[in-house]
């Protein structure tokens, strides 16, 4: 293979990447620029292929370049943020990782690897702006709900001990560790936590650790020193504007991480530095971290460092899934009932005996949000009337086991009793035939036109 046709070899490959990739050659000359590049930086290919990387960015200081450390240092970077104008004077902001091609001990080629994430910083940038000016005094408080243990429904005997061990934590500072599936109400936990103690009247800061590159996050929770990286700024991080108060790290195992080992010093010093920064300084806040899955099976799979959890676990608290609360499930969906009848102007007066049943026969993976988002979507689309029934719940189609109807009760009209025992027979074999009607339709030895029509009057999907 030449080398002409080596390198249309590698123009191809390149192309089928998502991530942007930008080759020099030694003098610094580009010679292989992807089009996902190319959109990163918002310029044309042609714009940089041929051209010294200096000339195609002349906004960059040599000394800032990642390209120059790779082609004269020698130097591999990855990770690194910058913030630079393209030759249109377009800002950018990437996150990069540039690597020098050695062959024999001298640098052939750099290769970088770029990802953009100009949205994304500006929207941080945008609420850190914010709350710095809302902490200053210069703009008006958002007005934003802030949830108490008045807020949090449960009589069942486990979640009614979680809640008091709640409450016990919020007599004190030490910094609390949440468990919860998704859907539970770790937020609100949090929010009660903080809001029942004697920070009550300071900051309530929540990051959500998903989601959000190590670089922006890092500067985020521990702010930014000029000269940082390219087109940083001196701005405090959540730590700072916190001060006095919580800071809430939800998911904290989606954290980088050597970001975690930071957070580690953090709680065992009580002081942050900013990034780039080398002045340390003095915080104090109370850290409530959160997860959605066991905490012993994340250190298992190497994402949450073992050091940090046993530090952050001074309080734990495991909140149930709704799965093991299902007496809970009546008296939640008559609480949503309440309040989406007021958002809407709806007068639901009731939840019908048929659609609990349908409604505690479910086993809720999305947990109490799922259930309020049943019920708002019921009660969103409910005509002028005064009972909530089965009809009215859009249900996944996936049941968990009941008592079967066997003795007859003589209370009961026979036609209703009869109608209870057919949808039963139907909810259960779709959940056999995992929701296939035509199967469930042959086992049932009935036609798919008529199941269909008894799904449709039943409520089941």
């Amino acid at each position: 293979m030449n080398s002409e046709q080596y390198k249309k070899l590698v123009d191809e490959l390149i192309e089928l990447l998502d991530e942007g990739v930008y080759i020099v050659d030694k003098d610094g000359t580009g010679i292989h620029y992807n089009k996902a590049m190319a959109k990163t930086e918002k310029v044309e290919v042609g714009d940089v292929l041929g051209k010294k990387f200096h000339e195609a960015f002349p906004d960059f200081n040599l000394g800032e370049s990642t390209i120059y450390s790779a082609l004269v240092k020698k130097h591999a970077i990855r990770g690194n943020q910058q913030t630079y104008k393209n030759i249109y004077g377009k800002e950018i902001t990437t996150e990069n990782s540039t690597i020098p091609v050695i062959v024999e001990g001298e640098v052939v080629a750099a290769i970088e690897v770029s990802k953009d994430i100009t949205e994304l910083r500006t929207i941080t940038d945008t609420l850190q702006e914010l709350r710095e000016k809302n902490f200053a005094g210069e703009a008006p408080k958002p007005q934003i709900r802030s949830y108490t243990f008045d807020d949090i429904f449960g009589e069942n005997e486990k979640f009614e001990a979680v809640m008091d061990r709640a409450k016990k934590a919020a007599s004190n500072d030490a910094t609390v560790f949440i468990y919860g599936e998704t859907g539970t109400g770790k937020e609100l936990f949090a929010q009660s936590i903080h809001n029942l103690g004697r920070r009550s009247g300071k900051p309530f800061l929540a990051q959500n650790c998903a989601a959000i590159p190590e670089s922006l996050l890092e500067g985020i929770l521990f702010g930014t020193s000029k000269g940082a990286f390219t087109g940083a700024v001196d701005r405090a991080g959540l730590f700072e504007q916190a001060n006095g108060g919580t800071v809430l790290l939800d998911e904290v195992s989606a954290m980088p991480y050597d970001l975690q080992s930071k957070l580690l010093r953090v709680l065992q010093e009580s002081y942050i530095r900013r990034v780039g920064g080398t002045k340390d300084i003095p915080i104090n806040v109370r850290i409530i971290a959160t997860v959605n899955e066991a905490p012993e099976e994340l250190m298992a799979k190497g994402l949450l460092r073992k050091d940090l959890y046993y530090r952050l676990n001074v309080i734990n608290i495991s909140i149930p899934p709704l799965r093991e609360r299902p007496d809970d499930i009546g008296l939640l969906a008559e609480k949503f009932l309440d309040k989406y009848n007021r958002r809407f102007g709806k007068q639901l007066w009731m939840i019908s005996d048929a659609a609990l049943k349908k409604l505690r026969s479910y086993d809720y993976p999305g947990n109490v949000r799922e259930l309020e988002n049943i019920i708002e979507q019921a009660v969103s689309m409910a005509d002028d009337e005064h009972v909530l029934t089965q009809k009215h719940l859009n249900m996944p189609g996936k049941w968990i086991n009941r008592e079967p109807l066997l003795k007859y009760d003589e209370s009961v009209p026979l036609d209703k009793y009869l109608e209870d025992l057919e949808e039963q027979i139907i909810a259960d074999e779709m959940l056999k035939s995992n929701g296939n009607i035509s199967k469930a339709a042959d086992a049932l030895k009935i036609r798919r036109q008529t199941l269909q029509h008894k799904l449709k009057k039943y409520g089941i999907r």
